[in-house]
């Protein structure tokens, strides 16, 4: 993502600058609201600042160190036991600095304990580490600040983390299987195009007869791959490092983010499995006293879909303009009518948060049910499309065999 060179001014009144990474300068604009920092200048900023900036406070990689998700899971709720025990916030930190595992981790936890000690609070020490920290829970602990909540705040993101952590291992399970099934028969063509039938073909020459078109088909598809194997696979890897080009823009990401949600089967599973996620992490947000505005801000930035983070933003527009979170919701298409009523009784009742709550819980349901029955529905059309492979190898190959075997009972 660009880089953006910031300067503002935090609840205390002081102007603090920095680089943050984001999507566009108003992306940037609202993660510095979340974690309390008016904005007064967002600029494009040249690669090499942030680079200095990862190099010297920020920076997540040593000696080849990544930080994952689970590092950063483990220290929600590492942080969240030592604070409900009464261990002052800069002690905590040295000591899971002093017991993090992770290089890279440790390295970032003794730039946090720097921060703070130069009089910066705790969501603008992480707020340095935009790659660590998500805007979502740059906001989350901003809200913990303000609240004296932040304990509560920590185990809430903790339990909200270790759902997203659940969703994406089941979506991950979901693809794994189809994914690894297409791969197979790709190379068994392969090796059938390379090896097999030019077997057949010099078998075929010395008939002295006319083949049938689908031989002959299957015949040529084979000496286009023998010539030109090389320059097939020079091919893909172009469409596949092209392919990642183009997902890494901003229009790609979101017509490919689109178009995973239509795939057959496992569409439906991504799309619930992103809906579980704005569900929860939108009750987690409004739960916690942020605003249903700066909630929908920020939770867009969390659902990992560009296409439906395109809706929750367009959801946000809408209720910033008066209209209600229901009718907001029926605008974007991407909800069911039954989370649309459970959106409405929430609404009217003035439990959005639980209901919103319920519905990532319905969802989540959904995806283990898909989840469970998936091998059931993929089967049938696996079968169907190997019955088909097998179907054309066959007849492309013992017909002419049988036209022989007929021309010799005649004889």
């Amino acid at each position: 993502m660009p880089a953006f060179a910031y300067r503002g001014r935090n609840s205390a009144g002081e102007i603090v600058q920095g680089v943050l990474e984001g999507a566009t300068a108003a992306a940037v604009a609202d993660m510095l609201f979340g974690t309390g920092v008016t904005p007064l200048e967002i600029k494009s900023a040249p690669d090499s600042a942030l680079k200095k900036k990862d190099a010297g406070g920020g920076g997540i990689h040593l000696f080849g160190a990544k930080i994952l998700h689970v590092d950063v899971l483990l220290f929600t709720r590492q942080i969240y036991t030592l604070l409900k025990a009464g261990v002052p916030i800069m002690r905590a930190l040295a000591g899971l600095q002093e017991s993090s595992m992770n290089p890279a981790m440790k390295t970032v936890l003794g730039q946090i304990r720097e921060s703070l000690d130069a009089g910066r609070e705790l969501s603008m020490s992480l707020a340095r580490h935009p790659k660590v920290f998500t805007p979502f829970y740059l906001s989350m602990v901003r809200v913990g600040e303000m609240t004296g909540r932040l304990e509560e705040i920590f185990l809430r993101l903790f339990d909200h983390m270790e759902f997203e952590r659940f969703m994406r291992e089941q979506v991950k399970s979901a693809l794994r299987y189809p994914s690894f099934v297409m791969i197979a028969m790709g190379i068994a063509m392969f090796v059938v195009n390379i090896w097999v039938i030019p077997a057949f073909a010099k078998v075929f020459q010395g008939f002295g007869a006319e083949l049938p078109i689908l031989t002959r088909v299957l015949i040529a598809t084979s000496n286009f791959m023998v010539a030109w194997w090389h320059a097939m696979i020079g091919g893909l890897v172009a469409v596949a490092f092209g392919f990642r080009a183009w997902t890494h823009t901003e229009s790609g990401r979101l017509k490919w983010d689109e178009v995973k949600l239509r795939i057959p089967i496992a569409g439906k599973i991504v799309q619930k499995a992103t809906l579980a996620r704005f569900a929860r992490s939108f009750a987690l947000a409004t739960r916690s006293g942020v605003p249903i505005i700066q909630a929908m801000t920020t939770v867009a930035l969390t659902v990992d879909n560009a296409y439906i983070a395109e809706k929750v933003e367009r959801m946000r527009d809408n209720v910033e303009r008066g209209e209600s979170v229901l009718r907001a919701a029926i605008s974007t298409g991407a909800f069911t009518p039954v989370v649309l009523q459970m959106i409405a009784v929430g609404e009217e009742s003035g439990s959005l948060d639980e209901m919103m709550e319920e519905i990532a819980g319905m969802y989540q349901s959904e995806v283990e049910y898909e989840l469970k029955t998936l091998a059931q529905q993929i089967e049938p059309i696996m079968i169907v499309m190997l019955g088909v492979m097998v179907l054309i190898l066959a007849l492309g190959i013992f017909l002419p065999i049988w036209d022989l075997g007929k021309v010799a009972m005649k004889k």
